[in-house]
């Protein structure tokens, strides 16, 4: 089965790019983020047409996540991250595909720090720690794939120097991250690719793809029932270059 996941950058504008990215690379199952549509402007026929079935949960505007599976039911199983009944931001949505537990996720930026957002979102990791200790306890298979917004270490960055104060690599969210996985879980592209430089992420400005001046923050957290079947990972990342592209590029797995 071939997982993937697309911070699309705008579901609906960029609506082109996904559906020949599909269309190229036949992914099982996608994971998306940063939908910026509504509930009701989300393009279910299009995905349908495409050979997909899809759940989502819509934001006017921002965020917003969605599952597509294709070939295989989608069971859904909570929509929204536990923990705060008062957190509107579509952020969380979780489903059960093949047997296979998969959390999609868009974690929050957290930036200008410091200040509110960086409160947010070290709140909003704390809150996924907690759910993903309860995920483990089940003793399933389980992904918790998306993009987290959080460089873990000096390697996933370019010229991480220049990174310091930003929410993406401060030195709290790194290690709520490490937290995180140090639960039991396993960073799928580091586990096939431990030393090399691996991006998922180019700006728009000063033409970062060009010098392939990246960041790696779209993640593969995988439970030990997944981790002994991974099989192959990989960024696709020629689909950043393509015209009116997403700044993130898809990232996937494969597993038995």
């Amino acid at each position: 089965m071939k997982i993937a996941t697309y911070n699309v950058n705008g579901i609906n504008g960029r609506l082109p790019v996904l559906l020949r990215w599909l269309a190229e690379t036949q992914p099982d199952v996608v994971c998306i983020q940063e939908l910026k549509a509504p509930q009701e402007k989300f393009p279910e026929q299009a995905i349908l047409d495409a050979g997909y079935q899809a759940i989502w949960q819509g934001q006017k505007s921002w965020n917003g996540v969605a599952i597509l599976a294709r070939g295989y039911e989608i069971k859904e199983l909570r929509r929204g991250l536990p923990g705060d009944d008062e957190d509107l931001h579509s952020r969380y949505i979780e489903a059960l595909i093949n047997d296979v537990v998969i959390g999609c996720l868009y974690l929050p930026n957290g930036n200008p720090t410091p200040g509110p957002k960086l409160d947010y979102k070290m709140a909003w990791l704390a809150r996924l720690t907690d759910h993903a200790a309860k995920l483990l306890e089940y003793n399933l298979p389980v992904v918790l794939v998306g993009d987290y917004n959080v460089i873990p270490t000096e390697n996933d960055v370019y010229k991480p120097e220049r990174w310091i104060n930003d929410a993406l690599f401060r030195p709290e969210v790194r290690a709520a991250f490490k937290n995180l996985v140090d639960q039991g879980w396993t960073d799928a592209l580091r586990k096939l690719y431990p030393t090399e430089t691996i991006y998922t992420f180019w700006d728009y400005f000063r033409n970062a793809y060009g010098r392939d001046a990246g960041l790696r923050i779209d993640h593969f957290l995988l439970s030990p029932k997944l981790e002994g079947r991974l099989l192959n990972a990989g960024v696709d990342k020629n689909v950043r270059g393509w015209e009116k592209s997403s700044d993130h590029a898809p990232v996937w797995i494969e597993v038995d």
